[in-house]
């Protein structure tokens, strides 16, 4: 009988020194202890252990029962006797236990749990665990580090449930695990706290630090992924709690400020491997980015926050953040909300165009284009759009100016580039039509800006078709000044420099619509002189576009794709002669008056 043989184990033991235990002697109590188990014989093992004359036996060779009692806890059933007896075992090991040994024990256990039953055993595991590092003297600060990269790593590999439904029904168990292992830590905090409350220069650094590391991998897994907004039906949002505990504990060890505006005082690890390098600098500025978003867009600690800071400055702050949020947009689409929330603190036309000279305020408005040009979702294209309107508007009219420039030279994108051209406009436009100067859109500066909007890339050869947005921009743009800015004033420069608006834009764009039209004319009486031969032999044509090949096309569809391009070259061509017509009554209007 397993008992039996236990207890022979056990008797052996008893008359031996402790320092007198052999190998032997703890393979055969825990294959002993494991045969108990197995054999449903957890209270009578629960008895042995709790024997106050075998206490020295359990604190040595206790450890060794962790995995096999693991195993018989979630092979019983909730309501059964023997799983109850199983756990009152574990703890009675986690008092009992050397603290070290036990530690390893459990340590390992987590380690090898996989797929479904990680968060159960995660949490079946976290009290004793709690127990056995609150008793260790040496290295604490470094175990509680271990456990808790330990806990995040089995954690990470799990999908974060995003709708209110899979929220609700927690299949894995992961909203109630991260609460659980925030409880977890808890006692480790408190005991940071009130070393720094003893002394003002709390020098052991070590707990404190590991603390630090959980929060910035509970940012990066699962709250930058989470779905943090309130859902009617869920009382308490598992991972909006989770997030105002993981703020609390930044707060309480006095991290919450420094880590939002001083981005880079968390100190990275020395690694000789500068792929491991890279990895752990990325991981840094996705939490650090979470965090500003857990702030600045859902409010969490908002309480605490100091409201001493300008709006520009917080932009300032952020942007770093929001850059990197942008860069992930397909996997993180909420988080454009930052840049967004930071924008709406501030009015129109009071961000320096100092700011421009950071890098990332360059950079971020063309992370915008790549979303609206490149993103398959319409939403976050348009979202997008809305938010570099908003920006565009911030700035002074001197951060416009550079901003336009910088755009138009880097978009390329013709959608892009029209929309610029048409802000461009409406700027022109509030310049001529206000009372104070602004030598930023009128003048010498305009004319600088205006060599890059009224040209064609290629000349007469650009692809009019491809650029037709940015194209109409510019003549409307041309439209514009030729009707607003009388020759007299001449304001916007316009007049002096038509000359060479005429030879670097109108004259090659005539002359590419008219190769272009003649162009797509032949193609058409082409097409529909086969028409016949096509339908009696191969109806179909197919296309290739960037190497890969499109859906076979009917005549009937070619033709009506010729068709379209016409239309979009008299649209064009409309517009040119309009312009023309301007340009030509202007001059004979003033000739006249000379005469």
């Amino acid at each position: 009988m397993a008992v039996d043989e236990l207890q022979a184990i056990i008797q052996r033991c008893q008359i031996l020194e402790e320092a007198d235990f052999k190998g032997e002697d703890f393979n055969l109590f825990q294959v002993a202890g494991q045969k108990c188990l197995e054999d449903g014989y957890a209270a009578q093992l629960l008895e042995v252990i709790r024997n106050e004359k075998n206490k020295v036996i359990i604190k040595n060779m206790g450890w060794n029962l962790i995995s096999p009692l693991v195993r018989c806890i979630f092979m019983y059933k909730q309501e059964d006797d023997k799983r109850e007896h199983c756990l009152r075992i574990l703890d009675e090991l986690a008092q009992l236990c050397n603290p070290k040994e036990l530690f390893l024990g459990l340590l390992e256990q987590i380690e090898q749990t996989s797929g479904e039953q990680v968060c159960q055993t995660i949490m079946l595991l976290l009290q004793p665990l709690q127990t056995v590092l609150l008793k260790l003297q040496n290295k604490k600060a470094y175990s509680v580090g271990l456990s808790l990269a330990m806990i995040m790593n089995q954690l990470t590999p799990l999908p974060v449930p995003y709708t209110k439904q899979q929220i609700q029904e927690d299949k894995l168990g992961l909203c109630q695990c991260c609460n659980a292992v925030v409880d977890f830590a808890k006692p480790f905090v408190n005991e940071v706290v009130k070393n720094m409350e003893k002394s003002s220069e709390y020098n052991d650094m070590e707990l404190k630090e590991e603390l630090i590391k959980f929060c910035m991998k509970s940012l990066k897994y699962p709250l930058l992924t989470a779905q943090l907004e309130q859902l009617e039906g869920i009382e308490e949002h598992p991972f909006r709690h989770f997030a105002t505990e993981i703020i609390d504990i930044l707060w309480n060890i006095r991290e919450l400020i420094p880590l939002v505006f001083v981005p880079h005082k968390g100190k990275s690890p020395p690694w000789e491997n500068q792929e491991f390098a890279d990895i752990e600098r990325k991981d840094s500025a996705d939490s650090l980015a979470c965090l500003s978003y857990l702030m600045f867009v859902q409010h969490f600690g908002v309480e605490r926050f100091p409201v001493v800071f300008s709006p520009s400055y917080l932009l300032l702050c952020n942007m770093t953040h929001i850059e990197v949020l942008l860069k992930s947009f397909l996997s993180f689409p909420t988080l454009q909300d930052l840049f967004e929330s930071c924008l709406l603190r501030m009015e129109d036309n009071s961000l320096l165009h100092h700011y421009l000279e950071f890098r990332v305020f360059i950079n971020v408005p063309q992370d915008l284009v790549k979303i609206m040009t490149l993103c398959p979702m319409e939403h976050m294209r348009k979202k997008s759009l809305n938010i570099l309107q908003l920006f565009v508007d911030k700035f002074d009219t001197e951060g416009k100016y550079t901003l336009f420039r910088c755009l138009l030279k880097t978009s390329n994108h013709a959608g892009v580039e029209g929309y610029i051209i048409k802000n461009i406009k409406d700027q022109i436009h509030l310049a001529l039509t206000k009372e104070y100067d602004n030598v930023w859109f009128t003048g010498h500066h305009l004319i600088s800006l205006l060599d890059l909007v009224l040209s064609l890339p290629e000349g007469a050869e650009t692809d009019l078709l491809q650029n037709s947005d940015r194209i109409m921009a510019s003549l409307n743009l041309l439209r514009y000044l030729v009707i607003k800015d009388c020759e007299s004033d001449n304001q916007t420069g316009v007049w002096s420099t038509l000359g060479k608006i005429k030879q670097n834009f109108l004259q090659p764009l005539r002359v590419g619509l008219n190769m272009s039209k003649a162009h797509y004319e032949a193609e058409i009486k082409n097409k529909k002189e086969n028409r016949k031969e096509a339908h009696s032999s191969n109806p179909l044509c197919s296309v290739t576009v960037s190497g890969e090949k499109m859906p076979a096309m009917t005549t009937g569809m070619q033709l009506q794709v010729l068709h379209s391009a016409l239309f979009t070259f008299d649209l064009i061509e409309s517009v040119l002669a309009r312009v023309e017509e301007l340009i030509e009554g202007k001059i004979k209007a003033v000739m006249d008056e000379k005469s």
